[in-house]
């Protein structure tokens, strides 16, 4: 069994001095701040008049099984990719696109920084970008930029969730209806919403903010949202704490939430009643993107250490529904995770929301714990299967 670390106010609350550079736009600082230059939209360009053509030609027609769509944070594009041989094809969608939903219908919706985008991934062209109910200031990149982060769809494919960053402030949860492409609804919720979850039956939404400790519950009815704290660790530092929510998963047995600390702690998450309960979890390594399969097996992405002196690398995380871990080591920092259908293979994005991002993603064979990198995207944060 793994010990719980005590989180040490010099390793874990403050940036340690030999990291202190890489970090001051990193994951554990605050959602407020100015953009540096390099993190403004380019004076005079017209952001939503030039995310609507398709930028790398690409065959239209159903994707073929097994495709993958990645969002490119560090541009203003998605990109198909094979991954058998990379990159197919990349659309224009809008600015330092986030989180991506995939529905039914084969419809793609992308959180940007100026609002969803929705493509048609059969012929590979935008066909809306919804915009935003919320004043989120200014249209910028980087990792404090404002407007969407992430973002789920309803079992019924009716409405789109989606968790809008205010720089500086609460966040919103904004709900757009699918057959008339607006917002109907804007749900306050807590700072930075990093990720976005539904309930298996739609009776529920949740937000997981990164900046407030906190996953905020939204009846899909009412819309009434309700806080509850996440913080296995306290939450001594504030916004300059490492010790944050970052990604959720629904765990399909009973509908609790997953949420992987550090690689330490899996706080699972009781919506109905707010109460958390805590497992230990191998890794040891700062977390960030999770999901689940059918079975309740949860896949975790270490994007590296906190403190090289008692923290271990990237990795990829598999956790059996009763507890037993694998653990994959991973060539430099990654940010989300998606599984092949088959659940034989891990799709690992390299973009990261911090300092240490890379083009492409890294695949994982679940079985012989082969890893391969695939050059892909600019930045890819996002993922799904086709």
């Amino acid at each position: 069994m793994t010990k719980f670390r005590r989180a040490s106010r010099s390793t874990r609350v403050l940036v340690p001095a030999a990291l202190a550079v890489a970090a001051l736009a990193g994951c554990a600082q605050g959602a407020g701040g100015a953009p540096s230059a390099s993190g403004t939209a380019p004076a005079g360009a017209s952001p939503t008049a030039r995310s609507s053509v398709t930028v790398t030609p690409a065959p239209a027609g159903e994707p073929a099984p097994g495709s993958l769509l990645v969002a490119d944070f560090g541009s203003d594009t998605v990109t198909f990719v094979d991954p058998g041989r990379g990159a197919t094809g990349s659309v224009r969608v809008g600015t330092a696109p986030y989180g991506l939903a995939l529905g039914a219908d084969g419809r793609a919706w992308v959180a940007t920084a100026e609002g969803v985008a929705v493509v048609d991934t059969a012929t590979r062209r935008r066909l809306a970008l919804v915009p935003y109910e919320t004043d989120t200031g200014p249209v910028t990149t980087g990792e404090y930029r404002g407007g969407g982060m992430g973002i789920a769809l309803a079992p019924d494919g009716r409405r789109v969730y989606v968790g809008v960053n205010v720089p500086g402030g609460n966040g919103a949860l904004e709900v757009i209806d699918t057959a008339k492409l607006r917002v109907t609804d804007t749900v306050p919720v807590g700072r930075r919403p990093f990720d976005v979850d539904v309930s298996r039956d739609g009776a529920e939404v949740y937000t997981t903010n990164h900046d407030s400790f906190d996953v905020t519950v939204v009846p899909a009815g009412t819309l009434e949202p309700r806080r509850v704290e996440v913080a296995p660790y306290g939450t001594e530092g504030g916004l300059g704490s490492w010790l944050k929510p970052h990604y959720a998963a629904v765990r399909p047995s009973d509908g609790k939430l997953l949420l992987p600390f550090e690689g330490e702690r899996l706080a699972v998450l009781d919506p109905r009643t707010g109460r958390t309960t805590i497992e230990p979890m191998t890794a040891n390594t700062h977390q960030h993107g999770a999901t689940v399969t059918a079975d309740g097996t949860l896949l975790a992405v270490g994007t590296g250490p906190i403190d090289p002196d008692v923290d271990r690398g990237p990795s990829l995380t598999v956790r059996s529904p009763g507890g037993a871990e694998r653990v994959y080591p991973l060539e430099g920092p990654h940010e989300d995770v998606a599984v092949s259908e088959d659940g034989r293979t891990a799709y690992v994005t390299g973009g990261f929301t911090r300092d240490g991002s890379w083009d492409g993603l890294s695949v994982v064979d679940l079985g012989s714990g082969e890893t391969r990198r695939l050059a892909a995207g600019s930045r890819p944060l996002g993922i799904v299967v086709l």
